[in-house]
């Protein structure tokens, strides 16, 4: 039981870490602020296993969930990004 709110505490300091300093306004709240934070962390800790930083069972630190946080966050803000206007014919 600790162990996962241990886990949301971690994601959701990574995740403020990660909004502070990636540029630019991102209208997430409270819980998508933790679930980025986890998201990124499970994220660097997969990439880090697949390029071999890190062994089996090894988890990531904390930059390296603040850089996967960060990748995250800059995809969420292309998909998420404003929409495309059309432009006006004039006609």
């Amino acid at each position: 039981m600790f162990d996962i709110l241990g886990t949301l505490l971690v994601g959701l300091v990574v995740g403020f870490i990660a909004r502070a300093i990636k540029p630019g306004d991102d209208k997430l709240g409270l819980i998508m602020t933790a679930v980025l934070g986890v998201a990124g962390s499970f994220l660097a800790n997969y990439a880090g296993f697949a390029l071999g930083w890190y062994k089996q069972g090894d988890t990531a630190g904390w930059i390296a969930a603040v850089v996967g946080s960060i990748v995250l966050l800059f995809a969420y803000s292309l998909i998420k990004g404003k929409p495309v206007s059309e432009p006006s014919s004039g006609a």
